[in-house]
């Protein structure tokens, strides 16, 4: 490998993602050792591969150097120039993975970016294409990153294990972002949700939906839970069903629970009722810990920390807001900024 005299040292494959990202927007090359070293299995694993030749694509004159074994990666970034680009995830995780470091990189490149991703749109491990599209969407916009340039479609949905599903995502750029304050996180004022069956009985989404408001409707009247039925060739590979919601406040901040069934061939048989029924449960608890500034919520969260550190309209302002932002900050928001 080529000399890296100037470059960030980290060891381990945790933050892998997240120090990309931060790499790639501050142009600081990284070297990242020891990836599953002892491992079994060691190195990187498809997904993130994947994830690299992503930020490959998205910027012009990157340097990437990966030893034989996978344990070693150096990362020098290039340019960030967006444009069109067409990208296969792996189906080992979801689009939501790549799609959350998408979100924090788009608003900074050099062309609008227009990307089309395609693997799993929904699965147990990674935020759904839904649940991005219904909070993270929202949060951008208060930033200003608005307009009708900004949009996240679902043209199909894949579950796991086959995918097959296909997502659209476009973002304006913008070259500042507008100061917010989100100190007051307000009640809960409705909730939103979307439950989806692919490839079963259209049957499904709506014991779903039934099963959910069963809970929900004890504690606020203002719900709509939208059905979506998708067969034939919008409904990827493999079967399956799901449910994502999202509890809205006063002051437009948004708490989601999402549940998902097993995998075709893997665990046992989830029945819709209780999908429903525990889905709801999640987001009563969600709400019930963001009362409590216990939140475990962090997607959102590591957007809006990402924003204030990059607004230079804050300087020093940011870090003492940030610490008033709906409690404790999670480790693995604060983490991988502490470069």
């Amino acid at each position: 490998m080529a000399t890296q005299t100037h470059s960030l040292s980290y060891a381990g494959c945790n933050f892998l993602r997240q120090r990309l990202v931060l790499s790639t927007l501050s142009g600081r090359p990284v070297k990242i050792r020891k990836i599953r070293a002892r491992d079994d299995n060691p190195g990187l694993r498809d997904f993130e591969a994947s994830f690299i030749r992503l930020l490959d694509k998205i910027t012009n004159g990157s340097r990437i150097e990966i030893n034989q074994t996978g344990t070693t990666l150096y990362y020098q970034p290039g340019l960030l120039y967006g444009g069109s680009v067409e990208h296969d995830c792996s189906v080992l995780r979801s689009i939501g993975y790549y799609l959350e470091s998408l979100l924090c990189l788009a608003p900074f490149m050099k062309n609008p970016l227009r990307i089309v991703l395609r693997g799993v749109t929904n699965d147990q491990v990674d935020p759904s294409v839904d649940v991005l599209r219904a909070t993270a969407l929202p949060l951008l916009k208060q930033f200003g990153i608005d307009g009708e340039s900004l949009e996240l479609k679902i043209v199909r949905r894949g579950m796991p294990p086959g995918g097959g599903g296909e997502v659209f995502f476009s973002c304006p750029v913008r070259k500042f972002l507008r100061p917010i304050q989100l100190t007051d996180p307000g009640k809960i004022k409705r909730i939103r949700g979307m439950a989806y069956s692919v490839r079963v009985s259209p049957q499904m989404a709506n014991r779903i939906v039934d099963s959910a408001r069963s809970i929900l409707n004890k504690f606020i009247p203002d719900i709509y839970i939208y059905t979506d039925h998708v067969k034939g060739i919008n409904s990827g590979k493999s079967p399956g069903f799901g449910l994502s919601l999202v509890a809205e406040t006063t002051n437009s901040t948004f708490l989601s629970a999402e549940l998902a069934s097993n995998p075709q061939g893997q665990g046992a048989a989830v029945l819709p009722e209780d999908l429903g029924r525990n889905c709801a449960k999640l987001l009563l608890e969600e709400i019930y810990r963001a009362w409590l500034e216990e939140s475990p919520q962090s997607v959102s969260r590591t957007l809006v920390v990402l924003s204030f550190a990059l607004d230079p309209c804050w300087e020093g302002e940011a870090v003492s807001l940030t610490r008033r932002i709906q409690g404790r900050l999670p480790g693995t928001v604060i983490s991988p900024l502490c470069v």
